[in-house]
Formats: structure tokens, sequence, C-alpha cells
């Protein structure tokens, strides 16, 4: 816990047992007199309800359907080293830092090559994370806020957010607030939601101003009900009518297979598992909020990084730099 600093001063936390009516860990800043608590073994530096909390509800839920160790297929490996492009044999020994790490399903491929990694959600889905992959030494797992990493800048070699951005309030400063903590020569990668005329279309924009007010927990219980209702409409429809595909783009659900070349030989239940807890996070969010290709493209200053990349990816804007 050494190398947290408070994010009001930057000086580095103190770690203290405290006792009242349990001994408890905390870290201190003696300067602000600020203290944050470690709760199962996590550093906690955010309020536990925020904008987040839909993360943290299905992610808890669902903590290992996206988990290649668990599913034994390498979806979520191929699709990091796909967006990333980076050498899994140099990422030994280096430092890497994850914004946004879910349940840990990218955190259980980087944790793999050596690298000393640190790993953050704004939800407290850092728990399904720590649940998953806490036996690696080479892993710290924390509470934060994007926008206040208590975190020593310049210290990482690579720093990675994928799946995150869109769904903060604001995904420019999101970006910006990571881009101090790299350090010269390193390397970031993030990818962020696409906006086009096809986003127009998506359904999931129409209802979203409406589904997101829901209580996550009834909002969850009308997906569970409807999704097993719709999700065999959807793949007939995709796998058997000419352009299938296009019209089955307007049934409201997250459909895969097809799309995901690894999910081809996943049974039925599995398929539908990853379609109920994708559907959720299509609606459940607080935030959603793509970007052009053009804006994101302006988000890298080029006085400040060379070999800027941005490109569209399995998941919207790749976008990829390293810092001069």
């Amino acid at each position: 816990m050494k190398n947290f600093i408070c994010y009001n001063c930057n000086r580095k936390l103190i770690p203290e047992k405290k006792t009242r009516e349990n001994t408890f860990e905390v870290l201190c800043c003696k300067k602000c007199k600020i203290e944050f608590p470690i709760i199962d073994g996590i550093p906690r530096f955010v309020n536990q309800n925020n904008y987040a909390n839909s993360f943290g509800y299905q992610w808890n839920k669902y903590k290992k359907t996206q988990l290649d160790s668990v599913s034994k297929l390498k979806i979520s490996e191929n699709r990091f080293y796909r967006v990333t492009c980076w050498d899994k044999k140099k990422l030994k020994l280096q430092k890497v830092l994850e914004a946004g790490c879910g349940a840990g399903r990218f955190t259980e491929v980087i944790i793999k090559t050596g690298a000393e990694v640190y790993s953050f959600d704004y939800s407290d889905a850092v728990e399904a994370n720590f649940q998953n992959n806490f036996k690696n030494q080479n892993l710290v797992v924390f509470q934060a806020n994007i926008f206040s990493i208590p975190l020593e800048s310049e210290s990482f070699d690579k720093i990675f957010c994928l799946g995150v951005l869109q769904h903060t309030p604001n995904p420019k400063k999101a970006f910006k607030s990571l881009v101090p903590y790299l350090k010269p020569g390193g390397e970031i990668c993030i990818d962020v939601y696409d906006f086009s005329f096809r986003t127009l279309l998506n359904l999931k924009y129409w209802f979203r101003p409406i589904t997101k007010r829901i209580k996550k927990e009834k909002l969850y219980s009308f997906i569970f009900k409807v999704v097993p209702f719709l999700f065999p409409i959807k793949m007939f429809i995709t796998e058997n009518i000419p352009l299938g595909k296009y019209f089955a783009f307007f049934i409201p659900i997250a459909y895969h297979k097809g799309f995901i070349k690894e999910m081809d030989n996943m049974t039925y239940k599995d398929l539908l598992e990853w379609s109920i807890l994708d559907t959720f996070d299509k609606y459940a969010p607080m935030y959603d909020k793509p970007k052009t290709i053009w804006e994101v493209r302006k988000w890298f200053n080029e006085k400040e990084f060379s070999d800027i990349n941005v490109s569209y990816g399995p998941n919207g804007i790749i976008a990829k730099a390293r810092k001069k």
C-alpha cells in the first residue's frame, strides 16, 4: 500500500490500524487529515454510492461470465492484444495501469505476462476483480475515480482503458486524466463507442432516457425475463434469413454469435448469459456518450504524443499513442 498518494496534496499515504468496534485498516494522509478505508483487502478512495453503481451490480452478479479461464475461450485475450498490439513477452516487469477493470476480464490477461498491474474501477466491481485475481502477487486492486487517481505521476510504462470512457460524465476529460500517470516513452491504449449514422438507429439510445432512471434491480429483473424470450428469435433471424443480421439489429437485446468468432462453439446457455449481461450493460449505465473518430483524434495532442494511431475496432474506436 506504500505506493498510494493523497490526491489533494500528493503526499504518500500511510497504512494504519484503527480500533473502534472492530480492528480495521486505513490509508492516512497526515497533512490533510484524511483516512481512506481498506475494505475486504481493497483500498477505497470513493464513496460506495456513485454513478457507476450499475456496473458494480452487474459485475458482482456475473463475476465470472467473461473470464477466459472459465469459458475456456480466448475472447478477452484476443481482443486485448488485437486492440493494444502489445508484445506480451515485453510486458514482463513493466508497470501497467488498468482504468475501469470491471470483473477483471482483461486483468486476468495482463497479469499472466508478469507485469506489475494496478487495476481500479469507480464501482464496487473491484470486489469481483479481487475475488477473481487476488492470488496474483503482481496485482494491486483499488477503488478510485478516474478523475483523481491516487498514484504518482509518470510511474507507468503502459496504461489501458477499454470499454470505460463513454460511461463517464466527460470522456475527453477522463482520457486526459490518465495521461499524467504515463512515463515519457510509455504507451496508452483506449477505446470508446463510436458515434455515426448507425448510432442514431440503435434502439438502445431510444430507450436509455427511460431505462437509465429505473432502479437497477427492477431493470435487471425485467431484462432477465425478456431476453430469454427475444434471444431465440434474434438468433433465428440472424442465422437463417438473408440479410437477417440487419433486421435483427432492431431487436433491442445484445447478441454476439457471428460477430465474435470465438463464440461460434459456445453453448446456447452461455450465449444467453452473455446476452442478459450485455443487454443490462446497454440500458443501465448513467452515461453512454459515443464519440466520432474525429473527436478522438483531437484528444491526442501531437506535441504530447508520437506514434498516434486512431482507427475503428471491435468495440468502436481504438486509439493508441506513445508519450513523448
